[in-house]
């Protein structure tokens, strides 16, 4: 199982709104960038991912589940473009903002940390526990 970041500016689609889809999710459509993409081409069924509000909050607020592997983005008719389909699990109990995990010396190699702008990214298991622990998510 890989880990992954996932980002969305609220106001566009929110973890409320991500909650909303229940266990049938959502394609995570839109990504315009060819790194991102090439990561969700990497996803297997069960990856575990934050969800993350950028923008105006800039905190981890929750966790996903892929729950389907790249396939043609829905919201274009260019094939270059794939997506994966997430479901939300759980909330984090209390959000992490973007800058404790800057604070967090232990988080400083994390790709949020060296490039914030790129909406979908890998986190290694090591990251994954801390935010998990700094979110008070023991489950």
């Amino acid at each position: 199982m890989a880990f992954w970041l996932f980002k969305s500016e609220p106001s566009t689609w929110g973890w409320d709104q991500q909650v909303a889809k229940g266990d049938a999710g959502e394609e995570w459509d839109g990504v315009r960038n060819y790194q991102a993409r090439n990561f969700m081409r990497t996803m297997t069924k069960g990856d575990l991912g934050f969800f993350y509000h950028s923008q105006t909050e800039k905190a981890v607020v929750g966790i996903i589940e892929v729950i389907a592997e790249a396939h043609p983005d829905s919201t274009t008719t260019d094939d270059r473009w794939e997506c994966v389909d997430i479901r939300a699990v759980r909330p984090l109990p209390r959000p992490v903002t973007l800058d404790e995990i800057k604070s967090d010396p232990r988080l400083a190699d994390m790709i949020l940390v060296r490039n914030s702008r790129l909406s979908v990214q890998p986190v290694t298991p090591t990251e994954w526990e801390i935010i998990r622990e700094l979110g008070g998510d023991a489950s």
